[in-house]
């Protein structure tokens, strides 16, 4: 059953405790797996990769079949309803638009001495992005995770999906091409990583690779980085509802649903100052879990790792969001934006009843991939500038150079590094 907490119960600090380092992981031990998958399409390239392929999706490949033909795309591309490309399109116009107010600008500048600094902002030539497929399909991460690399600059995006018995959504192929995505690939897990990462016979290396998966692909992302770089290693979708009592206890339940819909370890809590809120949504909870498709799934979600939370008042609510550092945090508030401030720990913020997160997810404009399993401490939401590397510049002419010679030759000279010193003090003679 989900966690029922109290603060103002004497051993809340405890359970709360018990509850923050909760493993929502998948348990079992797969990195020696992934080690030996990585190692075969490092040495093998293609043949690994196809091999792999049909094990596990039970998909015969060949080199030639390993990317989507322009024809295929093509071909999916018509097959999507006319909804769903409004929607796609929807979508991807108001990402675009968040997305390029992002980018950021070069900065180089002359100081005092005559110095010239700066920073300039390039585009990485090519990156891979990772799209979860099988029990789900997912084109709305297409959109995320190509669109701020296309406003970036990147030369080449490729795209890998598990497409299991051959099977995949003609939205995630329609969404590729729409996004500008220049490669797609019918791989998944490990193998997929591995390929984007080192390089096959028929698939060009990538500088990152970008997009969560399960509990493979997060293990092989982990082992590649260094090689490539990665945005981060995915955890299960969460979220976390700070309400009062002005909440709409059935929205609140709805919201808190829509994460414990994707299974897998996905969280949902709800912290609020009002007991008898608190039990209106649980009684929600539990009539909305009949109504849904995916029932199974988002009730099993729901009672091994859900949980309600009072408080007595919103400053300990914002104090225990902090602590969780949650993927989402939204606040189901009259006045949000006296809450905003406060939030130092979330991937995201979604202000007020009107707000839900699946908003985000789709056609808010702004990006859902997302930092979880409480990186919010320390990282962000994926954007333009994480397909961009900074540059410093630096320039000196011969009197901005005697200017700053003498402080950098007692340097060099105090960290015994003499020729440092004399590469400087050399431009000084006359």
């Amino acid at each position: 059953m989900p966690v029922r907490l109290d603060s103002r119960d004497a051993g809340f600090a405890r359970d709360f405790e018990t509850l923050l380092n909760s493993k929502r992981e998948v348990s079992e031990e797969v990195g020696v797996a992934v080690a030996s998958i990585l190692s075969a399409v490092r040495t093998r390239g293609d043949e690994a990769v196809i091999e792999y392929t049909e094990r596990f999706d039970k998909l015969p490949l060949t080199a030639a079949t390993l990317a989507f033909s322009s024809d295929e795309i093509e071909a999916a591309d018509a097959a999507i309803s006319g909804e769903v490309r409004a929607a796609l399109q929807f979508a991807h116009d108001r990402i675009v638009a968040h997305h390029e107010k992002q980018k950021p600008l070069d900065h180089v500048y002359q100081d005092a001495l005559g110095v010239t600094l700066g920073t300039i902002w390039t585009p990485m030539e090519a990156v891979g992005i990772y799209v979860p497929g099988g029990t789900a399909n997912y084109p709305s991460s297409v959109l995320m995770g190509a669109i701020p690399a296309r406003i970036a600059g990147v030369d080449r995006i490729a795209l890998t999906v598990p497409s299991p018995g051959g099977v995949v959504s003609t939205a995630v192929l329609a969404a590729a091409k729409m996004a500008g995505v220049t490669e797609v690939y019918r791989l998944g897990g490990a193998q997929a990583i591995a390929a984007l990462a080192y390089g096959t016979q028929t698939i060009k290396p990538v500088s990152k690779i970008i997009g969560p998966g399960n509990a493979y692909v997060a293990a092989a992302k982990r082992q590649v980085f260094g090689t490539v770089g990665i945005d981060s290693i995915a955890g299960p979708s969460e979220v976390l509802v700070i309400a009062d009592s002005s909440a709409n206890p059935a929205w609140v339940a709805a919201d808190l649903l829509a994460q414990a819909e994707h299974g897998g370890g996905a969280q949902s809590i709800l912290v609020t100052t009002d007991h008898r809120l608190a039990d209106l949504v649980e009684d929600e909870v539990w009539r909305q879990i009949e109504l849904l498709p995916r029932a199974e799934i988002t009730r099993a979600g729901w009672e091994e790792f859900g949980a309600v939370i009072t408080v007595a008042s919103l400053a300990e609510a914002v104090e225990l969001a902090n602590r969780i550092a949650s993927e989402h945090v939204e606040l189901a508030l009259d006045d949000p934006q006296a809450l905003l401030p406060k939030i130092r720990n979330a991937g995201a913020i979604f202000l007020g009843h009107h707000t839900p997160e699946a908003i985000g997810d789709y056609v808010g404009g702004s990006n859902h991939v997302l930092p979880t399993a409480r990186s919010a401490r320390y990282a962000s939401g994926l954007g333009v500038i994480d397909f961009m590397k900074r540059t410093s510049v630096l320039g000196c002419d011969p009197s901005s150079l005697a200017a700053l010679a003498p402080a950098a030759v007692t340097l060099a000279e105090t960290e015994g590094l003499e020729a440092h010193g004399r590469s400087v003090s050399i431009r000084l003679n006359r």
